[in-house]
């Protein structure tokens, strides 16, 4: 668990829980029963407390309501500006999102970062929301071409506007459509890379958002986790590699789901911090290979409540390469 504030304002404490529950970020409240015993409720601070792989999105969060000392929040991944625009890999693109509903966190950046280059090459991002991990993978990879993917007609419009506010209006294009029907321009076989982050949520196994565009982006509808393998592997070429990035306890659920079509995966854990279970993990594989499946060593992502590793840095503000 990491600390995002303290606060003895009982009336700001329950609005700030209300604010990230709304976004599907748990919260846990410390101190109560302290102040409790001390005869006063404003006694002892409280301290409001997230798991450390909401860290980043519940800092960012509260950093745009204008609710954190100063208005900043140490090492902020995605750095919302006067403008209404985030700025991730250092300032070097630019990220327009919705008001309300799912707001990116760090995972589409691990996720671009991983997806071996293919200079010249076609790269298809399903599920690619308002383009973070195509912008991202481009901003990386100059000779690239990234074709998004989305069903949220809304999130396709904004993508747009991200592409051409950070001038990658020759190299990726946005394109409307439900992988269960897919545009006819997205032909089978047809790309060197396919990348992915599905929702992570399956469906009746959560509480649906009042939200209806946050409820896509993060729990399963009629395309379920099968759907969306299927179609990753179908997309790309014989050779070339699909890599997604998943919630560590369906691990298993999507290794299955490869099994025959894929092989020489990759298994990439993304621990929260030193000694405890990953959270996340990437998996890399390709079509048609028999090799045999590796576990990486994986990443660290945070060096203390302070902030993130060098490595982790390297990537989220550097713009590296995870190399698998």
């Amino acid at each position: 668990m990491r600390e995002i504030l303290r606060t003895s304002d009982a009336v700001r404490l329950s609005w700030l829980t209300a604010l990230l529950a709304d976004r599907r970020i748990d919260v846990v409240v410390l101190d109560t029963h302290m102040s409790v015993l001390e005869g006063s409720a404003n006694a002892i601070p409280r301290r409001l407390m997230v798991v450390d792989e909401d860290y980043a999105a519940a800092m960012g969060l509260l950093q745009q309501a204008g609710e954190l000392d100063g208005g900043k929040s140490p090492h902020p991944i995605g750095t919302p500006t006067d403008d209404g625009v985030d700025r991730v890999l250092g300032g070097r693109v630019a990220i327009r999102q919705p008001i309300g509903g799912y707001r990116m966190a760090i995972d589409p950046v691990l996720l671009a970062a991983a997806v071996p280059d293919v200079t010249e090459g076609l790269v298809l991002d399903v599920g690619s929301g308002v383009g973070t991990a195509a912008l991202c993978y481009a901003a990386r990879v100059r000779g690239a071409r990234v074709t998004c993917l989305e069903v949220q007609r809304k999130l396709v419009l904004l993508a747009e506007q991200n592409i051409e506010t950070n001038g990658f209006g020759e190299r990726v294009t946005a394109i409307a459509g439900d992988l269960l029907n897919p545009p006819s321009e997205l032909q089978p076989a047809s790309f060197d890379q396919v990348m992915a982050n599905p929702p992570y949520l399956q469906a009746g196994h959560a509480n649906s958002s009042t939200d209806e565009a946050k409820a896509a982006s993060t729990i399963e509808g009629p395309a379920d986790l099968a759907c969306w393998v299927k179609f990753c592997v179908q997309m790309v070429r014989r050779g070339g590699g699909v890599t997604f990035i998943h919630r560590a306890d369906r691990l298993d659920e999507l290794l299955a789901l490869m099994a025959g079509a894929t092989g020489g995966t990759v298994v990439f854990p993304l621990w929260p911090s030193a000694g405890q279970p990953a959270k996340r993990v990437i998996v890399h594989t390709s079509r048609a290979s028999r090799a045999p499946m590796s576990l990486a060593a994986g990443m660290v992502l945070h060096a203390d409540a302070n902030g993130y590793t060098d490595e982790a840095e390297m990537v989220l503000r550097g713009g590296a390469e995870i190399r698998l």
